[in-house]
């Protein structure tokens, strides 16, 4: 195979550090006339124009562009497959919501054609977002993971995704059963893990839909297959949380269940965490568990406010999760726009460099791809973005009087949404232009 090498130059941003550790100028590296080379689907060098130029062949294909900023592909790390149609769905906190709307949507999963109409739409979202890995929940049914794996192996994208296990509470024709949710998810698991750039995750919904027999065929699962993933959801809502105290008296609380069934682990994602305790959050980062930080959604359905500095001080691993459909955007800019308002609503602060890390590098690194993904460091993927600062009026206009990068990445993070992705890169490749 012939070598192709490419460069793009622009204003450059990445992150290379969490600024809670190390501080915010050892964070990030920035060039604002900075280049990217790619080979083969990996970055090969990252740097100054200046000092790279020198050294490429006269005759490589250059892009140049104005006016635009370079970053990391976004990641994703809790988004639903088989909400895209009810996005921003009136009125009801997490449990009515879930049987009013949610339900009913996923039901129409069990029909292939449907499954594949939605896995195509919800692709296309997430690259018009510059989203390019997410941690993806299915529907109960098969068809609903491999329709997005096949989606997503068309485009060689970074993915992560399960089959949804729920045998109990939840209404007849959206159960599964402990054994036909283990056999199911294996036979998802022999298909899809590991090929290509595509990996698997085991997913309970939550504790109040499983029986304690389906929790522990997921965690026999975690132990079968080397490197899968586990996501569910943890304390987003007061009223759930009480739900699982009366379904699992005999457990000292909500992440004790997930604890007790094996299911905490170095890729294991817990989804909101929004009323977790220090105790719990100090047991995640001992586990190497990571929480999706949903903003949006925590916002939209009531259910509370995350607290990030809790989670920093036990230095626990939390990405961010724009979690459509309770979440009403798939833009993460969007998201990160709802979660600076959440810390300002807790007298906390959010800098704009932080917020670049939960939306690249922190998502790695919460589902432990920073080898991989969330950095334009050399030997990664090159899954990266362009950034358009003339995306609409007041952007350009706003940005025109920003002094600094701290500036610049702020204003696109409170006015910037899916208009402001120009172009979205996936293993080198084009796969969204605006």
């Amino acid at each position: 195979m012939p070598l192709t090498r490419k460069a793009y130059r622009a204003a450059i941003l990445h992150s290379i550090a969490d600024p809670a550790e190390e501080g915010i100028e050892a964070s990030y590296e920035y060039f604002a006339d900075g280049l990217l080379v790619i080979e083969n689907g990996q970055i090969s060098a990252v740097g100054h124009a200046g000092d790279l130029l020198p050294t490429l062949p006269a005759d490589i294909d250059i892009t140049h562009y104005q006016d635009a900023l370079i970053t990391p592909g976004l990641i994703d790390t809790h988004i639903h497959l088989p909400q895209t149609g009810m996005v921003g769905a009136y009125g009801e906190q997490l449990l009515d919501w879930l049987n009013t709307y949610t339900f009913p949507c996923e039901s129409q999963f069990a029909d292939k054609a449907h499954a594949e109409e939605v896995a195509d739409i919800f692709i296309k979202e997430l690259l018009r977002n510059g989203t390019t890995t997410a941690l993806v929940f299915g529907s109960v049914h098969p068809q609903s993971v491999n329709a997005f794996f096949e989606a997503a192996e068309k485009l060689d994208l970074r993915m992560i995704a399960g089959k949804v296990m729920m045998d109990r509470n939840a209404p007849d024709y959206l159960t599964d059963t402990a054994e036909s949710g283990y056999q199911q998810s294996k036979a998802l698991i022999e298909r899809w893990h590991g090929k290509g750039r595509l990996h698997y995750a085991v997913t309970p919904r939550f504790a109040p839909t499983s029986t304690p027999e389906q929790l522990a065929l997921a965690g026999q699962l975690l132990g079968e297959y080397p490197d899968l993933y586990l996501q569910t959801h943890i304390s987003e809502n007061k009223q759930e949380i009480e739900w699982v105290k009366a379904l699992f008296p005999e457990r000292n609380g909500y992440l004790d269940v997930y604890d007790h069934y094996k299911l905490l682990g170095e890729r294991s994602v817990f989804a909101h965490g929004v009323h977790l305790c220090d105790e719990e959050c100090a047991r995640l980062a001992e586990t190497g568990s990571a929480v999706a930080f949903c903003p949006t959604s925590n916002l939209f359905l009531g259910s509370g406010l995350f607290n990030l500095p809790m989670a920093e001080k036990h230095k626990l691993n939390v990405g961010l999760g724009t979690d459509v459909g309770g979440g009403t955007s798939f833009s993460l800019l969007q998201t990160l726009n709802e979660a600076y308002k959440v810390m300002q609503l807790q007298g906390a602060r959010l800098s704009p460099f932080k917020s670049l890390y939960l939306a690249t590098l922190g998502g790695a690194r919460a589902l432990r791809l920073e080898d991989k993904i969330g950095t334009l460091q050399p030997g990664t993927e090159a899954d990266f973005l362009v950034l358009d600062y003339n995306a609409t009026p007041l952007l350009s206009y706003r940005l025109k009087q920003a002094k600094d990068i701290a500036e610049t990445l702020f204003v696109l993070m409170t006015l910037g949404d899916d208009r402001t992705v120009m172009q979205t890169y996936a293993a080198g490749q084009l796969v969204h232009q605006r």
